[in-house]
């Protein structure tokens, strides 16, 4: 690293949980800059091991702040003075150069801080965090003030852009800034068609609604009944296991599905190895909580697995049917199902598909390149000497309900 490169901040909640490798990558990646992690809170400090991490304080009155905010007047919680003083004084001594915040929704928690700050902001948009909460009036308000207020917004696929567009923002203040994947982490591996058809399917991921981990339930036990020899592995944890466990053994495969709660880095990666097809159908939720592209499905494609996925986010963006991997419809767990078997039955599709996407990811997604890019965006905004504490903009009153 540069011995006189810039201090870059960057906020996220906790740092980290355990499958934010998306972030520590950016995190530990720059070599043109310095980058110094705020948080709340730390957890997973040995799966995450970095020095540069400063806690923030808490206001003793956060709970009055939530009974107010979002119980009474049904609007997203804003940092309050104390924790954004607190934060600027850590800036200020940390000498901060500009600041990115991880994700939306705490973009506008900070919302306070933008008329404050005498650095440029950036805030990240990987997804829910367009939608999910900012459905009444005063929430879509608030995201909008998001996007008047930033310097600038990075959206990790082009699907996020178009919804942060139709949420308000202005096209021009976006730019896609893409998950990477280290290959040298990923190494491509072809994979062999198994003895006595002993296919492994692998889905990873948080195990909430939008993965679509019902569907690859129903289509893994149609898939049984003529590979009896199969198995499907769950690899990760989250608030519907045992609802998804539950739902297992009811389809009677409760003795061919693994679900392995979170993994290690070291841990995934043998499984996308010993894996056969990666399957990753997720869906549009209720709330309106959709992907960009999943960090597990860039990372089965970098190995070399063939992947069924869906129609959904930016997926398309990552997959080009019959091309690098198979999409279907969402919720079509009859159409993941006929690929499933139409791959058992044909596997050097399976391989051609594999190495395409192996091929595609190394391409499009190429972690050291994607960081350099990030670097770019960070010393442009810091060299373009942005007006922002006398600007307009930090002057209006985002503080105000």
């Amino acid at each position: 690293m540069q011995s006189d490169a810039p201090n870059i901040g960057i906020f996220c909640p906790t740092f980290l949980k355990p499958e934010m490798w998306h972030v520590y990558r950016q995190v530990v990646g720059p070599k043109r800059v310095k980058i110094h992690a705020f948080a709340f809170k730390r957890e997973n400090s040995e799966r995450f091991p970095y020095s540069l991490v400063h806690l923030l304080g808490r206001s003793r009155l956060r709970w009055a702040r939530r009974i107010w905010q979002k119980q009474i007047l049904h609007t997203p919680q804003l940092a309050l003075p104390s924790e954004c003083s607190g934060f600027l004084e850590l800036v200020c001594a940390q000498n901060i150069s500009l600041l990115h915040i991880y994700f939306g929704n705490n973009g506008v928690f900070w919302l306070p801080l933008f008329r404050q700050r005498p650095i440029p902001i950036i805030v990240s948009f990987h997804g829910a965090d367009v939608a999910v909460g900012f459905d009444t009036p005063s929430g879509q308000r608030r995201l909008k003030q998001v996007f008047e207020a930033a310097d600038l917004l990075l959206a990790r696929s082009h699907s996020i852009r178009q919804s942060m567009i139709a949420a308000g923002c202005s096209p021009d203040k976006i730019r896609i800034q893409r998950t990477g994947i280290p290959g040298s982490d990923f190494e491509y591996r072809p994979r062999r068609f198994p003895d006595d058809g002993r296919f492994q399917f692998l889905q990873a991921c948080r195990l909430i609604e939008k993965k679509g981990v019902e569907v690859t339930l129903k289509a893994y036990a149609k898939f049984m009944q003529r590979w009896p020899s199969s198995s499907l592995v769950i690899a990760g944890d989250g608030p519907l296991r045992k609802p998804l466990e539950q739902m297992a053994h009811q389809l009677d495969i409760g003795g061919r599905v693994v679900f392995t709660g979170f993994l290690s880095k070291e841990e995934l990666l043998k499984l996308y190895y010993e894996s056969h097809v990666f399957i990753h159908p997720s869906e549009t939720t209720s709330a309106g909580d959709n992907e960009g592209i999943p960090n597990s499905l860039l990372e089965a494609m970098a190995t070399g697995l063939c992947t069924i996925a869906t129609r959904h986010g930016g997926i398309p963006e990552a997959i080009e049917h019959l091309q690098n991997g198979i999409l279907v419809e969402e919720r079509d767990f009859e159409g993941v199902y006929y690929w499933m078997n139409r791959l058992a039955e044909d596997w050097p599709v399976a391989i051609e598909l594999g190495q395409h996407a192996a091929q595609a990811i190394s391409r499009e997604f190429d972690s050291e390149t994607q960081i350099q890019k990030l670097e770019s965006v960070y010393l442009e905004l810091i060299r373009s000497g942005y007006p922002v504490n006398g600007s307009k903009r930090a002057r209006d009153g985002f503080g105000s309900t």
